[in-house]
Order: C-alpha cells, then sequence, then structure tokens
C-alpha cells in the first residue's frame, strides 16, 4: 500500500487537482474541505503526511496546523497557500514545509516526496 496523503483545501477544484497528480505519484489520498473534516480524519484514519491550506473558513490551517502538531508531533505538513507572505507569520513555521500554490505542482510533489522518503 502507498504513503498516504490528507490533501485539506477548501476549494473543491484544487482537491481534486492534487489528489488526481498524487495519485499518479503512486500515493493513496484522502480529501478533507475544512479544517474540522481533517481532524476527524486524522482520528480515524492513518495517515502518513498532510498538505494543508491556510486560508479556509472557519478553522484556519494555522490552527489545524498548531492541533495537528500538538496531537501527532511527528505527523509532517505541508502548507499551500496562494499568499506568499504567510511565510513570515509565526504560526506557519511548525509545518514542514511551506509551498506557495501554483499550477505547477512539480515543487510540492518534489516535497511530498523528499519529506515521505525522510520519513522510511
Amino acid at each position: 500500500m502507498g504513503k498516504r496523503v490528507l490533501v485539506v483545501d477548501d476549494e473543491e477544484g484544487i482537491r481534486l487537482l492534487y489528489k488526481e497528480e498524487l495519485e499518479e505519484e503512486g500515493y493513496d489520498v484522502e480529501l478533507a474541505s475544512s479544517g474540522e473534516e481533517a481532524l476527524k480524519k486524522l482520528e480515524g484514519d492513518h495517515i502518513d503526511l498532510v498538505l494543508l491550506d491556510i486560508k479556509m473558513p472557519g478553522m484556519d490551517g494555522i490552527e489545524v496546523l498548531r492541533k495537528v502538531k500538538e496531537r501527532w508531533r511527528k505527523l509532517p505538513v505541508i502548507l499551500c497557500t496562494a499568499f506568499p507572505h504567510y511565510k513570515q507569520d509565526f504560526g506557519t513555521w511548525a509545518s514542514d514545509a511551506y509551498v506557495v500554490k501554483s499550477s505547477d505542482l512539480r515543487e510540492l510533489k518534489e516535497k511530498v516526496k523528499d519529506i515521505l522518503q525522510k520519513k522510511l
């Protein structure tokens, strides 16, 4: 069985794009449309890595990141956002990587691969 990646984004198009691209790389992909849904999935499923959007309604990605690191300290989280200025936000520093959203997913896929290989 491949490594399991949880994609958390409130935009369905992004979730489906990431799912398709990451499944082509051999990962099993779970989807969540909100921070609350992501935390429920983490309770029930074994996940190897989380791809997390920052700007979401309700619980934003920085709050989700904090909760994930409190409960699952070793679980890697990659923040994905369309807004590069969040990188300066102290709340993002706990993430394992920070990727600015782009139509070119090479950087994102490289980060996922690097982090999951280190985890072996």
